[in-house]
């Protein structure tokens, strides 16, 4: 990794970037994940961390956490919750290709998160090795963006191990603001089973898993409380085998989004109450909350204003904000503290325009590393 401090960093972020972003590495090529994270594990091992590889890809750094994890006597440390994966298949590099436009720099998940993975290890490198009490853990995920279904156990077991959690995630699209909230996801499948039959001659006789399915469309669309932030969105929909026969086969996936484990459980509740109003017509139900909502906490909260206070002294003003996407945060804030947002500045998560704001990056750097001297 590139020796230099974060107040000059830009040009040495820039390549570091560029190391990472050169590997694509969608969440299904795990061998793809594996280099990228071989690289950060390098990086790691120059400033002395204890890199240790977990089940399912999941790999954490401890540096200057005492007695290792299994110490329970010793000061917990600050958990730092980054992933390798992104969502951009193989290929993409050369329709998206790393560029420079202005202040902005394009290129295949380099705002989710690549930038906050580099900006990190800036981070941790200008501490020269004065690390915070009880020591920083770097917990690198190979699959959050297809909901961490490897690493979600690692998370929060890290989570009961530390004290804070700090999440590498970009901040609020084009702004400044932390994310001091996040509404839980999750996700159902519906699989109609109804009988078949002749629609011309003997419609009677069928029983429309397609019908179903949009009466189930309806009613379990109902069940959104935007003013709670709950949200059921049916975004998928399949059936029929031709179109002159009753359907005996249809599946709708649903998506949710809530902001409090009490809907979570108003909308399982229902969801899985839901019958048919054909009573010919079966229904399987799979599915369920993948992240629990990532509740504004007194303890997020504190970490915020420390954070703004940081901000103010480096000559910014930050803001913060719930929204409606997940992250791995999620599944540490239910236990500790957990700030997230502290990424690189840009816009285009998922998106043909994803981009970092190189006029900013360098200031969410500084700001990462006095949060690190600080909490």
């Amino acid at each position: 990794m590139t020796t230099t401090t974060p107040g000059a960093a830009l040009q040495a972020l820039m390549a570091d970037l560029k190391v990472l972003t050169d590997i694509e590495s969608p969440s299904t090529d795990p061998a793809a994940i594996q280099r990228v994270m071989d690289v950060i594990e390098g990086w790691a091992r120059d400033l002395g961390a204890e890199t240790h590889a977990l089940g399912g890809g999941t790999r954490v750094f401890r540096f200057g956490v005492p007695g290792g994890a299994a110490d329970q006597t010793a000061e917990k440390p600050v958990l730092i919750l980054t992933h390798a994966d992104t969502v951009w298949p193989h290929g993409t590099l050369e329709d998206m290709p790393w560029r420079v436009d202005g202040d902005r720099l394009h290129g295949p998940g380099t705002y989710d998160m690549k930038a906050g993975i580099v900006g990190l290890f800036h981070a941790l490198r200008a501490l020269h090795g004065q690390w915070p009490r009880g020591g920083v853990t770097v917990l690198l995920s190979p699959d959050e963006e297809i909901g961490s279904p490897s690493s979600r156990e690692h998370i929060e077991r890290a989570a009961h191990d530390s004290r804070v959690a700090l999440v590498v995630e970009p901040p609020v699209a084009d702004t400044h603001a932390l994310k001091t909230g996040r509404k839980g996801t999750g996700s159902y499948t519906l699989t109609f089973t109804g009988v078949a039959s002749h629609a011309g001659n003997k419609p009677e006789e069928g029983a429309s898993a397609i019908t179903a399915a949009a009466q189930a469309t309806l009613d379990l669309q109902a069940l959104a409380q935007p003013d709670l932030g709950t949200t059921v969105s049916v975004g998928l929909i399949r059936g029929g085998s031709a179109v002159n026969v009753i359907p005996a086969h249809a599946t709708l996936e649903i998506d949710l989004r809530v902001s409090t484990l009490a809907e979570a459980g108003r909308v399982d509740a229902a969801v899985r109450a839901w019958t048919p109003h054909d009573p010919r017509v079966t229904v399987r139900i799979d599915g369920g909350l993948n992240r629990p909502p990532f509740e504004q906490s007194e303890g997020t909260l504190a970490l915020y204003e420390q954070a703004r206070a940081v901000a103010r002294e480096l000559g910014f003003d930050l803001t913060h904000a719930v929204v409606g996407g997940g992250s791995d945060g999620n599944f540490t804030a239910p236990v500790i503290p957990t700030l997230d947002g502290l990424g690189a500045p840009g816009d285009g998560a998922h998106a043909q325009h994803e981009h970092v704001r190189l006029d900013r990056w360098p200031d969410h750097v500084r700001l990462l590393t006095e949060l690190l001297r600080r909490v």
